[in-house]
């Protein structure tokens, strides 16, 4: 029998290993079933639904209807809202971005490379962008988004291998899952200084990214700008560009860049 509660001698507490990963599958998935969430961890569903029932009592996972499907509660906002009242990028950031939505008209945001996902710290819409999808701390594959290529391309050669080893997992159709297409994509971005994706992560969505550097000129972040593709064009992607390099080298200044 499975005991939930050992560490097997390894340092870790399976309970709280196997808690944190159900908290990482529905950030992922969205939402899920207890079926679903046993057959993740490997385990019996009545260890899952212990699991999910202590999370849902620390109101970290809610269930919609009485066999519903569980999501991520609102008890989560703890702590990612103490994350990022702690995180300057956040603070200096914010403002930054509300005031490039309010200009370009489309949502922009500020992205971290964590591990081997993208994670959006930032969001702000402006007045032309169309309602979508929160996205602000869910992680997604680096190599669908603008923000994504720019992490990937200036990270070190072995995240970019390990993200690669790891399969080109396609959002959509036009998503690249070639490892030498995307190896060639992101010596693009070296080259040119930002990256688009056109229907990479979903269809119709366009973006356009640049890097944004910290203390030590290491690329700590991406600001993007992305809006649907009838509107944001090749031709109006090239000219936000330069605003946006405008913005990201006013956040690298803030965060301690020198340009050298």
């Amino acid at each position: 029998m499975s005991n939930s509660g050992s560490d097997g001698g390894s340092g870790v507490v399976q309970s709280v290993d196997r808690a944190i990963e159900i908290l990482e599958l529905l950030a992922r998935t969205g939402e899920s079933g207890i079926t679903e969430i046993a057959a993740h961890l490997g385990v019996h569903k009545s260890t899952a639904s212990r699991l999910v029932y202590t999370l849902q009592k620390r109101e970290l996972v809610e269930q919609h209807g009485e066999r519903g499907r569980f999501t991520l509660g609102l008890g989560v906002l703890r702590f990612t809202g103490a994350a990022s009242n702690q995180s300057e990028i956040v603070r200096v950031g914010t403002p930054l971005c509300e005031a490039l939505a309010e200009k370009l008209g489309e949502s922009v945001h500020i992205a971290v490379l964590d591990g081997t996902d993208v994670i959006n710290v930032c969001e702000a819409r402006g007045p032309s962008a169309i309602s979508t999808q929160e996205w602000t701390g869910r992680p997604t594959p680096p190599h669908t988004s603008s923000s994504g290529k720019v992490l990937l391309a200036a990270a070190p050669r072995e995240r970019q291998e390990l993200v690669l080893s790891r399969g080109l997992e396609a959002c959509a159709p036009r998503t690249i899952t070639d490892p030498h297409r995307l190896r060639e994509e992101l010596e693009r971005v070296r080259k040119d200084g930002y990256a688009v994706a056109i229907e990479e992560f979903e269809p119709g969505l366009h973006g356009v990214a640049v890097p944004v550097r910290g203390k030590g000129d290491d690329v700590i972040a991406a600001i993007s700008a992305s809006g649907p593709s009838y509107r944001m064009k090749r031709t109006q992607m090239r000219d936000m560009v330069a605003e946006l390099r405008i913005a990201a080298q006013d956040l690298s200044a803030r965060l301690g860049y020198a340009r050298r």
